[in-house]
């Protein structure tokens, strides 16, 4: 499957609440497996305030579809309680990606 569109977002909670953000991040997860569209989701954390949520899909209907979808929604609500800025979300060209499978992975 060609997975040519992408998000990539950056999200940069306040320190006391960095890991009710993570804990709400974890919760969406059920969301992104039922939306049909969204083929890869996956929520980071690189340091104790910095997030990053990455998603790929097959269409760009799919991805606006996503941007317009309950886990923004959900984010962009709670922004100004969890958040020192709005998220920063950013459009994205898949140019490479590799995929293994979990059952071959050692």
């Amino acid at each position: 499957m060609s997975l040519p569109y992408a998000f990539v977002c950056r999200v940069e909670a306040k320190p006391e609440k960095a890991d009710e953000l993570a804990e709400l991040l974890r919760a969406t997860l059920p969301i992104a497996q039922a939306e049909t569209g969204t083929v890869h989701w996956f929520a980071l954390r690189t340091s104790e305030t910095t997030f990053w949520v990455i998603d790929t899909f097959g269409s760009e209907r799919a991805r606006q579809d996503h941007i317009k979808g309950q886990i923004a929604r959900t984010l962009l609500a709670r922004a100004g309680e969890l958040l020192v800025a709005p998220p920063e979300i950013l459009p994205a060209d898949v140019l490479a990606s590799k995929q293994r499978s979990a059952q071959t992975q050692a």
